[in-house]
């Protein structure tokens, strides 16, 4: 699933290419593109000018100059892709927006988990997205209160950073990356680690998704792309993540071997050396 860094990725190359233009036709072509709580059909954003692309955690909405926002999640393999006005659909095209410069913007889904929905703002973020948490990249993100509201809880810390609603935008690649740099096992208890351990993981976590959305993200096949079509290449950077059988990089002191272990439907990987609980 798309993580903070990818989803930031589309949202950069959407606002960059749709922010000022108008929307002058819109097909919805798969009935599961649109969540079904939506207040209204696509059809409503015909003839309005997207002002604004915008983003909290794994969520990202446009903003026009009508009340109405337009909410995306991708799911395991949304993507939102420009294409010329005219040319070819894409064999899991769900929707397409037709601009006022003769591209369009396309939503492609090959597993169909991603969604579409018409909403309304509420304090300055669509009404679907309230319970989610702030993200490490958003400036009202007060890193000293999410760390005393991580120590609170009895959950295993891996399980804990994932709740979007304590913070948002961590996925599992991410999740494993952070504790790996943080020396914290996935395991260990949130309210049994220290205030410093806690905000020594918060503060991997954002350095090490800058690090990947300076790179366009992770791409492992082709379902996640920027609108353009292009991978990210964080992948080549990762320390643990889809590693498992390899040396630890942190070799010259560590010694260890990358293991993946069970965690609820998935899996964690770690250096069992550096990484104990």
């Amino acid at each position: 699933m798309p993580e903070l860094p990818e989803v930031e990725t589309v949202r950069a190359g959407l606002e960059k290419h749709v922010v000022g233009k108008k929307i002058i036709g819109v097909k919805q072509l798969h009935p599961r593109a649109l969540r079904s709580d939506s207040l209204n059909k696509l059809t409503v954003f015909k003839n309005a000018k997207i002002k604004a692309v915008k983003r909290r955690g794994k969520f990202m909405w446009l903003e026009f100059d009508r009340p109405e926002v337009l909410v995306a999640h991708l799911g395991m393999s949304g993507q939102f892709k420009i294409q010329k006005a005219g040319s070819d659909n894409e064999a899991h095209l769900r929707a397409k927006f037709e601009l006022s410069n003769g591209k369009e913007m396309r939503f492609v889904d090959q597993r169909t988990f991603g969604w579409l929905c018409v909403d309304q703002l509420e304090e300055g973020v669509p009404s679907v997205v309230s319970h989610i948490a702030t993200d490490l990249f958003d400036p009202t993100f007060d890193k000293k209160s999410i760390v005393k509201k991580i120590n609170l809880k009895r959950g295993q810390i891996k399980k804990v950073i994932l709740d979007q609603e304590v913070v948002s935008g961590i996925g599992n690649i991410y999740a494993d990356e952070a504790l790996w740099y943080a020396r914290i096992h996935p395991e260990s208890i949130a309210s049994d680690l220290s205030s410093t351990q806690i905000l020594n993981l918060l503060t991997a976590a954002q350095k090490v998704m800058t690090r990947a959305l300076a790179a366009g993200g992770t791409s492992f096949d082709e379902l996640y792309i920027n609108v353009n079509g292009e991978s990210g290449y964080f992948e080549r950077s990762l320390a643990v993540y889809g590693r498992e059988g390899e040396p630890c990089r942190r070799q010259r002191t560590c010694g260890g071997e990358i293991i993946r272990i069970a965690f609820t439907n998935r899996s964690s990987r770690l250096c069992p050396a550096c990484q104990t609980r």
